[in-house]
């Protein structure tokens, strides 16, 4: 099935590859076609040439690499305007810059990548030990008193540019995933999304909903957040303490992704109607899964391994679109509980192609 998957992947990327030129792609419009991003500074623009790079690193084939540089480039204008950028610039450079520099050696590349880690440590409250999201208020809550778990995939960001002279950034890294261990993620491995603490201390003062469905609840991307992104805070520091936080957010993770034939719901407790899924978090955690067996004993590897197949078999036997004609591979996708559901996302695309790869041992370490 995976063989299958990978031939079929390639073909699919080939030919969108071909359509879209130097465009960033989000969503599906209306008659099924990607279109362009209309905001630089969106979240999701490196996903796109991040599927391109890991495309080039698994084939060598200049196509992949010509459209990654075409979508990234775009990028580097953002880099100007720090003011309208946020936590999120991981997702965005890690998966353009970064990779760029790791795989050609590109001086300009690293550059970019670290001015993005720059604008990513200034976020950093050093009274409340935490990286703010946002810029603006959220939910009614003032800006500057929120973290939340996606920022567990961006800190990769701050743990390399630690390595390349950026003293400090791999502690401010360090001191974010400490704070989301011990106020994001709940005992039985379930995930907060967001957490609402005072600015001077840390303290928590509530854990609002986020794009989950209420408060306590499971938002499922957010659970895969979690998982994935502590996995690679335990492989950066070698810290233990992280790996088991990522088995605990797993073990949940799949439990919940079980009961409903493995694609997982966008919410795991939410009520049972109307049915929202979510494959983007499945995709992500199938990934989780993989990086948590590269670092376990021989005894445990196929515990994650066949969990991060079984997400991946789901997908493909009931939510994927490979038709090289039609834009998008991975259906389902919701971007949060109570807005755009069961659609297609870039973001499901990638986190699919990266666990493909990584189960092919073509897989090129993007974070």
């Amino acid at each position: 099935m995976i063989k299958d998957m990978r031939k079929k992947l390639e073909e699919k990327l080939r030919a969108e590859c071909l359509r879209m030129g130097d465009m960033i792609p989000y969503m599906l419009d209306e008659s099924g076609r990607y279109r362009d991003t209309e905001n630089i500074f969106w979240w999701t623009n490196g996903f796109w040439p991040g599927m391109m790079w890991q495309m080039y690193s698994a084939t060598g084939d200049d196509i992949f690499m010509k459209a990654a540089r075409a979508s990234g480039t775009r990028l580097r204008d953002a880099l100007q305007h720090p003011e309208k950028l946020d936590h999120d610039v991981g997702f965005m450079y890690l998966h353009t810059a970064l990779a760029d520099y790791r795989l050609t050696g590109d001086p300009r590349a690293r550059a970019d990548a670290l001015a993005a880690a720059d604008i990513l440590a200034a976020r950093y409250n050093p009274r409340g030990g935490y990286i703010q999201a946002w810029n603006a208020n959220y939910g009614g809550k003032k800006a500057e008193r929120l973290y939340i778990v996606d920022c567990m995939m961006n800190i990769p960001l701050l743990y390399w540019a630690d390595g390349e002279g950026r003293s400090g950034y791999g502690q401010i890294a360090v001191a974010h995933a400490d704070k989301t261990l011990n106020a994001t993620l709940r005992n039985d491995g379930s995930s907060n999304h967001i957490v609402e603490c005072d600015p001077e201390t840390g303290d928590v003062i509530s854990t609002p909903a986020g794009q989950g469905y209420c408060e306590g609840s499971s938002w499922s991307r957010g659970q895969s957040w979690a998982l994935y992104g502590m996995a690679l805070s335990a492989r950066y520091t070698g810290d233990g303490k992280y790996l088991d936080a990522a088995k605990r957010a797993a073990h949940y993770f799949l439990a919940c992704a079980a009961m409903t034939g493995y694609v997982p719901m966008s919410d795991f407790r939410a009520t049972q109607t109307p049915e929202i899924y979510d494959t983007t978090a499945g995709m992500c955690a199938a990934c989780g899964l993989l990086e948590i067996a590269d670092q376990v004993a021989d005894g445990e590897k196929q515990l994650y391994r066949s969990g991060a197949i079984k997400l991946l078999e789901a997908a493909n036997s009931r939510c994927c679109e490979w038709d090289p004609d039609k834009d998008g591979i991975t259906l389902n996708g919701t971007v949060s509980y109570n807005s755009q559901r069961n659609t297609h996302i870039i973001y499901g695309d990638y986190f699919l192609a990266e666990a493909i790869l990584r189960l092919t041992g073509e897989g090129f370490m993007i974070w």
